[in-house]
């Protein structure tokens, strides 16, 4: 085992339990081992307020942050990720249709998210067809617009949404938080995101292929027209079952892959998993962050927005080069 692994793993570890205590009512470590024999409300925050928040944080770091990868290795572009591909836009849009229509339910809107992700990366497929498919960088290029046209609808969605509740859900929902996570969202997050994750593991091989050029992946026994696809569905699978719950949350995906490969410089499954780690600690850090920084509780998007754009700068300054 790499000491990578070993440090990153005992950082997610002290980052999870210092999770549990920080916040407006304070929870002693040594509280949270005696199983709070003394505190009745402590006990009520921990499991109802702190452990499912800092579950979700966790895994939805890890997951955003393997989708990132994966996206990464699939487009062969460092600049791939459920931000830029046009995946969290589309979440955002079918998000808000689902509190504007269906109820906003958390049924409805991880399958608004779902749907919306899905027909965003299939409309980003379908503009780089009509251009030059032989660039897979051109992928990037059609997220972007694809973008830019889920902002579009978004705001038409907010012109006709009720301005004292449907509007402020959506508006809460876009800047994301963990304020709201209760355990039964977090199983359903869990439940919806743990097959597709499994599954992309067990095509680590295909994913790894992938990284060569589609002439030789192809040589090597990928069926690329199945094989993309069905990353992509499962990639977008994932990302709306943790932007449901979490709503929607910025930059994990992109920081985390590119800190995992500058720390292991290669790009394989042992890298994928760094980086869900990695993404794991960030979550966790701008949670924490978010509910101690100020009074009132600032969005994690917020947080991970300021993180995320100078690593972006530096992606570019540098040539965009993948390990």
């Amino acid at each position: 085992m790499r000491k990578e692994w070993v440090l990153i793993s005992i950082l997610a570890g002290i980052l999870f339990v210092l999770s549990l205590s920080v916040g407006k009512y304070h929870l002693s470590l040594s509280a949270l081992f005696s199983g709070f024999a003394d505190d009745a409300l402590g006990r009520q925050v921990f499991l109802n307020l702190r452990l499912p928040r800092s579950i979700i944080a966790a895994f939805g770091g890890f997951s955003l942050a393997l989708v990132g990868s994966v996206m990464q290795t699939i487009f062969k572009n460092p600049l791939a990720s459920p931000d830029i591909m046009g995946v969290s836009s589309g979440a955002s849009v079918g998000a808000a249709c689902g509190i504007l229509f269906l109820g906003g339910s958390i049924f409805s809107v991880t399958a608004g998210a779902f749907a919306g992700g899905l027909l965003a990366v299939s409309l980003a497929i379908l503009l780089t067809k009509a251009g030059d498919h032989r660039q897979l960088a051109t992928f990037v290029v059609s997220g972007l617009a694809v973008n830019a046209l889920a902002q579009a609808l978004l705001m038409l969605l907010k012109m006709v949404a009720d301005p004292h509740s449907e509007l402020a859900a959506i508006e809460f929902w876009m800047m994301g938080g963990l304020g709201s996570v209760t355990m039964a969202k977090a199983a359903g997050a869990a439940a919806i995101t743990l097959p597709a994750l499994v599954l992309i593991l067990m095509l680590n091989r295909q994913v790894s292929l992938m990284s060569l050029p589609d002439t030789e992946a192809s040589a090597l026994g990928v069926n690329l027209k199945r094989i993309r696809p069905a990353l992509l569905v499962l990639s977008t699978l994932i990302v709306a079952g943790v932007v449901s719950v979490t709503g929607l949350i910025s930059f994990i995906g992109l920081i985390a892959p590119h800190l995992s490969r500058l720390i292991m410089k290669r790009n394989n499954m042992s890298a994928w998993l760094l980086s869900g780690a990695i993404g794991a600690c960030l979550l966790l850090a701008a949670d924490m962050l978010s509910r101690s920084l100020s009074y009132a509780e600032i969005p994690v998007s917020i947080l991970t927005s300021i993180i995320g754009v100078p690593v972006l700068i530096a992606i570019m300054v540098r040539g965009g080069r993948l390990p």
